[in-house]
């Protein structure tokens, strides 16, 4: 009877050692924990940490940027690598399929090496910009009203967490919002807290944080949902999905040790 009585009081230890440790589990399976984090449990729309003001809402094209670019009235315009300046990238899409993207580089002096019609000062224009200039320069040097599609192929945030599909997606276009990317990426899982997500922007040595309510509509109001490049998005479990997960964890370590306790206290009851 004491030996029962043991085992239940060593159960009972059990699961209150793992309650207590339910308000730390998430933050231990979670990445990029700040100590602002504690905001998610309070947050109504959205909270900015360290802000840094609203981002030009077109990007500028910079100097290393890699750029991909094709007459879409003939697909295999610009198909091969005219000289050393183009170089091939394996990218991830919006869609989070790999592709492989024939990429000219924007090199120091700001322009672009392009077949045909050689160098084009490019830096700090738009990508419209830089598609109308280019555009014109091929109608004037060798084609027929060419259409011209320009991407800058080094763009991409990343999601990570419950999402999904995590990885890398491009920012395709300009004004791509969260919820853009989010529905690109198959939304969030059933085990997500629509109230975690926070997005990591800007220098990583002192970033700003944005945390967001995926709850409230209000937050898609937000300027600051227009994603930047190389923005992280990250997106925690709930506390009972984490502590759902703590727990199997730690069944699967008491269950052959209670399996071998209920042999000793049978031997010990029938040898008794």
């Amino acid at each position: 009877m004491i030996q029962k009585h043991s085992i239940f009081q060593f159960i009972l230890f059990l699961f209150i050692s793992i309650i207590l440790l339910s308000c730390s589990v998430r933050k231990q399976h979670s990445l990029f924990n700040a100590p602002s984090d504690i905001v998610t449990d309070t947050i109504k729309r959205v909270y900015v940490v360290n802000d840094q003001g609203i981002s030009d809402a077109y990007y500028k094209i910079k100097i290393s940027d890699q750029l991909a670019i094709r007459n879409v009235q003939n697909p295999e315009f610009g198909a091969t690598a005219s000289g050393s300046s183009s170089t091939q990238s394996n990218v991830t899409s919006t869609s989070g399929t790999a592709q492989n993207v024939l990429s000219y580089p924007v090199e120091p002096d700001g322009m672009v090496n392009l077949p045909a019609i050689g160098k084009v000062d490019v830096a700090g224009l738009t990508r419209r910009e830089a598609t109308i200039k280019i555009q014109d320069l091929y109608k004037q040097k060798l084609l027929k009203d060419p259409i011209i599609e320009l991407t800058v192929v080094n763009l991409k945030v990343t999601l990570l967490g419950e999402f999904s599909k995590q990885g890398n997606f491009l920012l395709e276009k300009d004004n791509t919002s969260l919820i853009e990317i989010i529905g690109e990426a198959g939304g969030i899982t059933k085990t997500a807290d629509p109230k975690t997500l926070k997005i990591i922007r800007g220098d990583r040595s002192h970033p700003e944080i944005i945390y967001v309510n995926l709850t409230d509509i209000n937050s898609l109001a937000s300027k600051k949902l227009i994603l930047q490049n190389n923005d992280i998005i990250v997106l925690q479990p709930t506390k009972g999905a984490a502590l759902s997960e703590k727990l199997q964890s730690f069944n699967n370590i008491v269950q052959p040790l209670l399996v071998v306790v209920n042999l000793a206290v049978l031997i010990f009851t029938v040898t008794r």
